[in-house]
């Protein structure tokens, strides 16, 4: 079946962590250009679009190969959504393409630590499930989650109180990464969600959950990038 897919990425100007974060300096690149060049050599992405409302990141993305959303600045503020962000986006590329989309890739700029492998590892088990979104997950067998509400901890993911091997565990623990989102556009549209429908996830390695947020977090994803990934994408 000759499928058609697209990646977007969300890329506002303002960042408070950060300032200007999508273009810092990151191992050698703007931070937004390893999105962009993973999602451009993942095999099933077809056409890699980035919606932003600042013209230098535009001009940086279209550097690299992507084309460009201009997202209107009520849909980039502080408390903007990337559903809203996502959503506009789709409906203007659907304006000026007559060929139906079956599947959008939702990529975050500040989770750089993935492959391209990892984008065709997402399209293939959302093809292979014929599930309506997926997520991109981490195995959590090795973390034992505890949360508080109102002063009382309560073991989340285990009950202390039975304490298993890790080997018998019947169901593994996932983390939603952040790093990879994939859907049908008729999800977003109509759910205003990334996910929904049948809902699958890709596996992806536990370091590469880390995502930029603040300096500490850009310095220690340099260093992974460096030691993990850097060879593989230059």
């Amino acid at each position: 079946m000759n499928m058609h897919n697209i990646a977007i990425i969300p890329a506002r100007g303002g960042s408070k962590g950060i300032p200007k974060k999508n273009l810092v300096d990151f191992c050698g690149k703007p931070l937004i250009a390893w999105t962009i060049l993973q999602a451009k050599s993942a095999q099933g992405v077809d056409e890699v679009f980035v919606t932003t409302d600042n013209p230098e990141i535009a001009e940086v993305s279209k550097s690299y190969g992507a084309e460009i959303i201009t997202r209107p600045p009520e849909l980039a503020a502080d408390t903007s959504t990337s559903e809203a962000a996502l959503n506009h986006a789709l409906l203007e590329i659907q304006k000026s393409h007559s060929r139906t989309i079956d599947y959008v890739v939702f990529l975050q700029a500040t989770s750089p630590l993935r492959e391209n492998s990892d984008i065709e590892n997402a399209l293939a088990k959302i093809t292979e499930a014929q599930a309506d979104s997926l997520f991109s997950a981490a195995e959590l067998s090795d973390f034992l989650i505890w949360s508080q509400t109102g002063g009382r901890l309560q073991s989340v993911n285990y009950n202390y109180l039975n304490r298993r091997r890790r080997q018998e565990e019947e169901r593994p623990q996932l983390a939603e990464n952040g790093s990879i989102y994939v859907f049908k556009p008729e999800i977003l549209l109509k759910h205003g969600n990334r996910l929904g429908g049948k809902i699958c996830y890709s596996l992806m390695e536990l370091w590469k959950a880390f995502e930029i947020d603040d300096y500490e977090g850009l310095k220690f994803c340099e260093d992974l990038f460096r030691i993990k990934l850097l060879k593989s994408q230059t």
